[in-house]
């Protein structure tokens, strides 16, 4: 029996949805987030890779999404060693942390990363309590390269998680080439890790990792992160102008087919767009992300393929 696509973003907060999702009467963190989850039964937490989420929080998050809703939570950069700044750790964790020149964490011992993903762990025990917690993402940098000590820290990680789906995504060319492809994917699969599938840019960069259709876990998961090829590399302020790509019917045609192929030998199918800017359309401006997921969904319908259904009020 083919297996649910459920489709959803990478965040319910970025400021192209707060502009251009939400109905200017939607207002406030508690009517935003009840607001997508009249249309969406999936969605990802991006605010906890800036910043320790605490379980009171969490708990509003449960309290404000309906029994079967889903989300997975993005680990916190210290987590995923990508650079995190001083003033993002809790007040109590800086006093005595290893810093660089520029104020930002540095090669911390293992004692102190320790520390983060417990403090991580216990703060989502309201959405595991009850049943909504999905995988936590962990995003590695692009200069975290396939060989063993990265191997072995993935290992070391998942430990820490506690037993919670541990969603692994790369931004290495390293992990997938034609190299080490077979050897990454068993190790996850050996690992009981979720291999997260991207759609990226299609360019020739050592930081792009190439789309490559597999899972490792019952779970498949796609992330939809725009082809913006000009910006994948730009220095710009923030990750909206650098995943500013609204996708068309047609490229999202082109995953119809490995959607369906995913349906056929996983679990459960997540589609997630990370694409997080505004286009301007003749109707007016839009958030990307919302509008390529209701596309998406409709495409799959139309194929007959097993998609989720949009909640009622949508």
């Amino acid at each position: 029996m083919a297996a649910p696509i459920r489709i959803g973003t990478c965040s319910w907060a970025d400021e192209s949805l707060t502009r251009y999702f939400y109905p200017p009467a939607v207002k406030g963190a508690e009517e935003r987030l009840r607001y997508y989850a009249d249309r969406f039964d999936t969605v990802e937490a991006n605010s906890t890779y800036y910043r320790l989420p605490d379980e009171e929080m969490v708990r509003r998050w449960h309290e404000r999404t309906p029994e079967d809703f889903v989300m997975h939570v993005k680990a916190f950069g210290v987590m995923t060693r990508h650079p995190v700044k001083l003033e993002q750790l809790p007040p109590d964790l800086r006093e005595g942390a290893p810093v660089d020149e520029r104020g930002r964490i540095d090669r911390p011992p293992r004692e102190f990363r320790a520390e983060v993903f417990r403090r991580f762990h216990e703060a989502l025990e309201p959405l595991r309590q009850n049943k909504k917690l999905g995988g936590i993402l962990m995003q590695l940098p692009p200069y975290v390269v396939f060989k063993p000590a990265s191997l072995e820290y993935l290992e070391w990680a998942q430990e820490r998680l506690g037993g919670d789906e541990m969603l692994v995504e790369f931004r290495h060319a390293s992990w997938l080439d034609e190299e080490n492809r077979l050897e990454t994917l068993a190790f996850l699969e050996r690992n009981h890790m979720s291999y997260v599938i991207v759609d990226a840019p299609r360019m020739q960069a050592r930081n792009v990792s190439p789309t490559v259709v597999a899972t490792t876990t019952p779970t498949a998961y796609v992330r939809y992160h725009g082809r913006n090829a000009e910006t994948w590399n730009k220095r710009v302020r923030s990750a909206a102008e650098r995943f500013d790509y609204l996708y068309s019917e047609d490229e999202l045609g082109e995953w119809v087919a490995p959607l369906a192929e995913l349906s056929g030998q996983a679990d459960t199918v997540y589609a997630m767009f990370n694409n997080n800017g505004r286009s301007s359309t003749p109707q007016g401006d839009i958030a990307q992300a919302p509008v390529n997921a209701q596309m998406l969904r409709g495409l799959l319908e139309r194929k007959g393929l097993p998609v989720t259904p949009a909640p009622a009020s949508a």
